[in-house]
């Protein structure tokens, strides 16, 4: 019997050894997540049943026990449970050891690797959208600021109550675009970190959705007990779920057809803006809506990008901007009929901005 290393829990690669009949001996934590297969689960199973339509799969590891050669796959596309494709390239090497044959497989996560340079490019992107911002918020702020006291100054000196009006609108008006600069910058003031249970969390955002559309919705929960409590700030982490699951109903054309699925699960060794953390938690919200039109999801968490007529467009980059500042990273893929937005929020202390 092998015994996997404590080792191999700290790489990236994906490691599962495999007896002769090809069952499986012993997993590393990065092809747990990987394959979205636990230990448990994976222990004592075979390599058929850790991945759906696993042909061109078993063939390579049959080919390589039969040989007793080290083969190599690129470009590799395995579906998991879940029916999400992963792209891999598959090393599978022939072992003899004491207790007999064994086969080594290394499954090296290609499409991760791409998305961990588009992750980068994206935060730096976010991170010169809010300079940006902050720039032209600071600009705004100041000359109307003197529109508005030059508009309070001007209502005392008029004589006529109908001109005083006038000035009552500048000022409703000034207050307005006020409001919406800051709407803009998004939350700014000082995370309230504490350890929180995330399961709390979208229980509670659950119950806010239901209760905003009399029960009509249709919210599914598929959570993973284990996960432990993580540091976080509650109220700005409910108002971030809160509005992801608020843009998913209000795609919906009827609230009654409309199905969303909140998942966690835990991902180690999980890569956020080039930096590596041991342990994150990943929540998936997926809706069964319209989906997002394709020329507006490199752009959906921009401040004022919707595509609703009555949008305004800040939900979704407020969300955003809750999750980075967690020290954590917030993805989008959709299509009609199945759109997800995933959080991954790290779950050590050091990890959140409390500034």
């Amino acid at each position: 019997m092998l015994h996997k290393p404590d080792i191999l829990d700290h790489i990236s690669t994906g490691i599962v050894a495999l007896d002769a009949g090809l069952y499986v001996l012993a997993i590393n934590s990065a092809a747990e997540v990987l394959l979205e297969a636990s230990a448990t689960r994976a222990l004592g199973a075979h390599a058929r049943q850790l991945v759906l339509q696993s042909r061109e799969f078993l063939q390579t590891l049959e080919q390589a026990r039969d040989t007793r050669a080290t083969l190599a796959r690129r470009g590799l596309t395995l579906t998991t449970h879940s029916g999400q494709d992963i792209q891999i390239d598959l090393i599978v090497t022939a072992m003899t050891g004491e207790g007999g044959d064994y086969l080594l497989l290394e499954l090296i996560p290609v499409d991760r690797l791409q998305r961990i340079s588009r992750e980068e490019s994206m935060l730096h992107a976010q991170e010169t959208t809010r300079a940006v911002i902050r720039g032209l918020a600071h600009e705004i702020k100041n000359p109307l600021g003197g529109v508005r006291g030059a508009a309070q100054l001007l209502a005392k000196e008029l004589p006529n109550e109908e001109l005083v009006e006038y000035t009552r609108i500048i000022i409703r008006e000034a207050d307005r675009l006020r409001d919406l600069v800051d709407r803009l910058l998004g939350p700014n003031h000082r995370l309230v970190i504490e350890q929180s249970n995330i399961h709390e969390i979208l229980e509670h955002v659950r119950n806010l959705i239901s209760a905003e559309v009399d029960n009509k919705v249709t919210i599914s929960r598929d959570y993973d007990p284990s996960l432990p409590t993580l540091p976080a700030d509650r109220s700005q982490l409910i108002q971030a779920v809160l509005n992801i699951m608020r843009n998913a109903l209000q795609a919906a054309e009827d609230p009654e057809a409309c199905h969303i699925l909140l998942r966690t699960r835990s991902q180690r060794q999980f890569t956020i803006g080039g930096q590596r953390h041991r342990l994150v938690c990943r929540v998936d919200i997926i809706d069964n809506g319209p989906g997002i039109p394709q020329d507006l999801q490199q752009a959906i968490f921009m401040p004022m990008v919707t595509g609703r007529p009555d949008g305004t467009g800040l939900g979704l980059s407020i969300a955003q901007s809750i999750v980075n500042r967690h020290g954590g990273l917030l993805e989008c893929a959709s299509e009609p009929g199945n759109t997800r937005f995933t959080l991954y929020l790290p779950m050590e202390h050091s990890n959140a901005e409390t500034r």
